[in-house]
């Protein structure tokens, strides 16, 4: 459980919420309800335990604000989570691998991919209508994009119409992980997220990682293939609970 727990804390840190707090080996992540990972609860210690009790305390702060409590399960979790939460009527989504690869000659940065070390309005901008990120969230999602401690990468590619594709790249020790990889409509199936995906490895080598990490969708039929043919594997999954 050990390299879950270290990759569970790198991409906390890659995706920073507005508020982090930590209860009996538990984190609750609050960030106005913008992305299930930042507004979620998450087992990281191996005292955490799972109590009706329990399940009450760590909800509290999300019903306070007036957010519906989510739960993200992975293999840290107390193992009678998932089925007291099935049985309390909270609904399984989203299933989702975590998965890495190491940084070999596959990665290699692309000559048209933009890296800057901090997102200018056009990326933001451009990021959030290809998410897309509601307007209610725009505020949230720069605040904290822009709260990254650890070197970051707002990669981007765009031709003389505009912007037509995005990836978020965060270093930290032997690790790159990579976010968001978002390629608009237009520009679709030319390759654009490969090559996002292989300049984001070829970055994180500059800053000394070895390794690149990602978190996917199990269903996204469209981006597996991709990622195994460069190396990706799967470490382990997580799943969400949702009242």
């Amino acid at each position: 459980m050990l390299s879950i727990r270290i990759l569970e804390q790198k991409a906390f840190r890659a995706w920073p919420a507005l508020e982090t707090r930590h209860h009996a080996g538990w984190i609750q992540r609050l960030s106005g309800g913008y992305t299930k990972r930042a507004n979620s609860i998450n087992a990281l210690e191996p005292e955490a335990q799972f109590t009706s009790e329990m399940k009450n305390a760590l909800e509290a702060p999300y019903l306070v604000a007036g957010q519906p409590p989510v739960w993200r399960l992975t293999p840290l979790a107390p193992a009678n989570a998932d089925a007291d939460l099935a049985a309390a009527g909270y609904r399984r989504i989203d299933e989702s691998l975590v998965q890495q690869a190491p940084l070999d000659g596959r990665y290699a940065m692309d000559p048209e991919v933009r890296i800057d070390a901090a997102p200018s309005p056009a990326w933001l901008a451009g990021f959030a209508e290809l998410s897309p990120v509601a307007p209610k969230h725009r505020d949230t999602m720069a605040r904290m994009l822009r709260s990254i401690a650890a070197p970051v990468a707002f990669a981007s590619v765009a031709d003389a119409e505009g912007p037509l594709a995005f990836a978020l790249g965060v270093a930290e020790g032997e690790h790159v992980g990579l976010f968001d990889v978002l390629v608009a409509p237009r520009a679709r199936r030319r390759g654009l997220a490969r090559r996002l995906t292989a300049s984001i490895g070829a970055w994180g080598r500059t800053q000394g990682a070895t390794t690149i990490y990602l978190q996917v969708v199990a269903t996204n039929d469209a981006a597996l293939p991709l990622y195994a043919s460069l190396g990706f594997e799967t470490v382990y999954s997580y799943a969400y609970r949702v009242s």
